[in-house]
């Protein structure tokens, strides 16, 4: 009997030391993310959660623009996180600045920017470019993102294109999640007649037609990607993050967010 409660107490006290090696490895990973990857991101997060032990905080925010919730005001503003993701682009730009580990960046997936209509709606033609040029040319109203996409529509491609005189006064900037909405919800409450975003944020809100992608020529190449931030406190545990969000196992759930992904080994 001694001996059996003997036995019994070391196996308690193995018992709790491997609880507690358990509880010492598992960490609270912080993120900020931006809109366009979050669709993919909040369905594997639970994947990497159970297979891990670690326990994801997510913070949300637009990758760029003038909103106090950007994720490069958050950053500036000496805001705390493990891994920033977001446009790639974007996140060179913090790496310039020293406010993310550029050097450890990593690419989850291809974005494409597209167009939606209010459900029921004819559809445009935006097959081409000069079919492109003369729907922006006809809409009585037009939506853009507040981030990545918006800004280079209202910055860069609209001006080119040669229309931004003639739709500026009929355009809009909306302003994003968290306290804002994806611009397909505006076009779904007839606010907006069209309206533009990455195509992830678009295609599942209710209440709309995906009409497509902008014509290929047009589309400037976003990437959506994962880094360690200047900040991050859990270093292996946020790599083993980005490492699952770049992994094989992610490319389904990334697919069906509407992105391509770039599948590592």
């Amino acid at each position: 009997m001694k001996i059996r409660s003997f036995a019994f107490r070391i196996a308690t006290v193995f018992a709790a030391g491997l609880l507690s090696m358990q509880a010492a490895w598992a960490a609270e990973v912080r993120v900020m993310i931006s809109a366009g990857f979050y669709g993919a991101y909040s369905e594997l997060v639970p994947a990497f959660e159970r297979a891990s032990g670690h326990k994801v905080v997510t913070t949300r925010g637009p990758s760029m623009g003038d909103s106090p919730e950007a994720i490069p005001a958050r950053l500036s503003r000496g805001e705390a996180t493990d891994v920033v993701i977001m446009d790639g682009k974007a996140i060179d730009e913090l790496g310039k600045k020293g406010q993310v580990q550029g050097d450890t960046k990593v690419e989850f997936a291809r974005s494409q920017i597209g167009m939606v209509v209010k459900a029921g709606a004819a559809k445009p033609d935006i097959s081409t470019v000069d079919a492109f040029k003369k729907t922006l040319l006809s809409a009585k109203s037009i939506a853009y993102s507040d981030s990545g996409s918006g800004t280079y529509l209202s910055t860069v491609l609209f001006a080119k294109l040669g229309v931004w005189e003639a739709i500026q006064s009929k355009s809009r900037k909306v302003r994003g999640p968290p306290s804002g909405e994806p611009v397909a919800a505006v076009v779904a409450r007839g606010d907006a007649e069209i309206g533009f975003q990455q195509v992830s944020e678009l295609i599942h809100v209710a209440g709309i037609t995906f009409v497509g992608a902008i014509p290929a020529e047009l589309q400037p190449g976003f990437t959506f990607a994962g880094v360690l931030a200047n900040s991050v406190e859990q270093a292996d545990a946020a790599r083993a993050l980005i490492k699952f969000l770049a992994s094989r196992e992610a490319a389904g759930a990334i697919t069906k967010a509407g992105l391509s992904p770039i599948a590592g080994p």
